[in-house]
């Protein structure tokens, strides 16, 4: 599995309106998307949730490489370049991924943790992925991940939840404004191994 998320900072004065607007047309247009457990299409609006500036992005989670470069090839990465320019897309390698007991997604948390220099790797793989399930079991969960970059050597933990972010979460905070979700339903529940 592969976790992708790539992000675009907005212009302070632009109309947020644009954005819900392009993610309730567009957003079900992936909702039957082979190889595809979720995409989020994400907002984060200055002075919410912690945001300093305006920023849409999306964050997929792919069920095999061979999707995630079908989608960049096929030509369906142009239609975010054509309205917002190339971004970077992060990309990790997904250790764990969980369906979790609730619903409807609400809020996307984002969370980059460095894996210090001097780490056990087997270690600390283990207590990742049984951290992921442990998040998956919580009543708010819709899905939760983590995943690996092995170049920076960081994990990149990511929980779907309906619960509005308080602001003492740990990570970035997203809105969800639609959730593709093709395959999210035959993710693993919780902790079951």
């Amino acid at each position: 599995m592969i976790i992708a998320h790539y992000s675009h900072r907005l212009p302070a004065n632009y109309d947020i309106g644009l954005i819900r607007t392009r993610a309730k047309e567009r957003g079900p247009l992936w909702d039957d998307v082979p190889e595809l457990y979720f995409k989020g299409f994400l907002l984060r609006e200055k002075g919410r949730y912690g945001a300093i500036a305006n920023s849409y992005s999306s964050l997929y989670l792919w069920r095999h490489d061979e999707a995630f470069r079908d989608f960049l090839v096929s030509g369906r990465y142009k239609v975010v370049t054509d309205a917002f320019g190339r971004a970077e897309i992060q990309t990790r390698f997904a250790l764990d991924a969980r369906k979790g007991q609730a619903h409807h997604a609400r809020f996307a948390i984002k969370e980059d943790l460095d894996i210090p220099l001097d780490a056990d790797l087997t270690a600390v793989f283990a207590s990742e992925i049984e951290r992921n399930r442990e998040i998956a079991e919580r009543s708010t969960t819709v899905a939760a991940a983590v995943g690996v970059d092995t170049q920076t050597w960081k994990f990149t933990r990511v929980v779907l939840t309906e619960h509005e972010p308080t602001g003492n979460e740990a990570g970035t905070s997203y809105e969800i404004l639609h959730l593709a979700r093709p395959l999210l339903e035959t993710l693993p529940r919780g902790s079951a191994a």
